[in-house]
């Protein structure tokens, strides 16, 4: 069964996007995967299709109505053992982890947000699970949805030319990816580091994992200390 990504948007228009271009468009194109942009405004009821109201309580802003969402859930048809999402800066953060989980499965209803947020009552009814992809605010769902997306597909079976490409990558081990480099050999004077070009692997292999674990302690602390508790020292290269 092809995976698929159904998202609502008041913007359909936006999609595919950046993904219908490079490795996402190229997979996309074979048929790798599927796309399906909703309009939420199609499950709107007066002439003028109105999707949002003044919240409740007062406040600035508008919040999306919980009956014209719902209905837009329903009219989607969106099989049980789909994932429903709703992407929020208070949803619990993305990660690779997760990432990999909604690869492995047929694929989500994604739901983006708009104006100051989404009536808590169609986040409980519909089963809605808040997904965010930083601390930070954006003008509603899209990006973040097309960014979930992604990191999705490359993930998917025949995407990416070797499936070990994403083997190393940042957070795939718990750590961040040590540092890359190709041709040419010297650049402005900075010589690639002469153990990937001694061709012993196990050299190789322990640099790599060496500068992963530097990097991870010096940027991400907070990986770090995951990654601590769960290795064996005796399985660690740098304390």
């Amino acid at each position: 069964m092809t995976w698929r990504a159904t998202v609502l948007t008041l913007f359909p228009e936006m999609f595919p996007g950046p993904l219908g271009v490079s490795l996402a468009g190229r997979a996309l194109a074979a048929c790798l995967w599927a796309l399906e942009a909703r309009d939420i405004r199609d499950s709107a009821t007066d002439r003028h299709r109105s999707v949002d109201d003044t919240p409740a309580g007062g406040g600035p802003g508008m919040v999306l109505r919980a009956d014209v969402l719902a209905r837009a859930i329903d009219a989607a048809e969106v099989s049980p053992d789909r994932p429903r999402l709703l992407m929020s800066p208070r949803g619990r953060p993305l990660t690779q982890s997760r990432v990999a989980e909604l690869a492995a499965g047929p694929g989500p209803l994604v739901v983006c947000g708009r104006f100051e947020g989404v009536d808590q009552r169609v986040i409980e009814a519909r089963g809605l699970e808040e997904v965010s992809v930083g601390d930070y605010v954006l003008s509603g769902g899209e990006i973040p949805a097309m960014a979930l997306i992604d990191a999705c597909v490359r993930l998917l079976p025949g995407v990416m030319g070797k499936a070990e490409s994403g083997a190393d990558e940042s957070f795939s081990h718990g750590l961040l990816e040590y540092p890359q480099y190709t041709r040419p050999q010297e650049f402005e004077g900075r010589p690639i580091p002469e153990v990937l070009l001694s061709g012993d692997h196990a050299r190789v292999d322990a640099w790599r994992r060496a500068e992963a674990e530097a990097l991870t302690r010096a940027r991400r602390t907070d990986l770090w200390a995951e990654w601590s508790r769960q290795i064996p020292p005796k399985d660690k290269t740098s304390g």
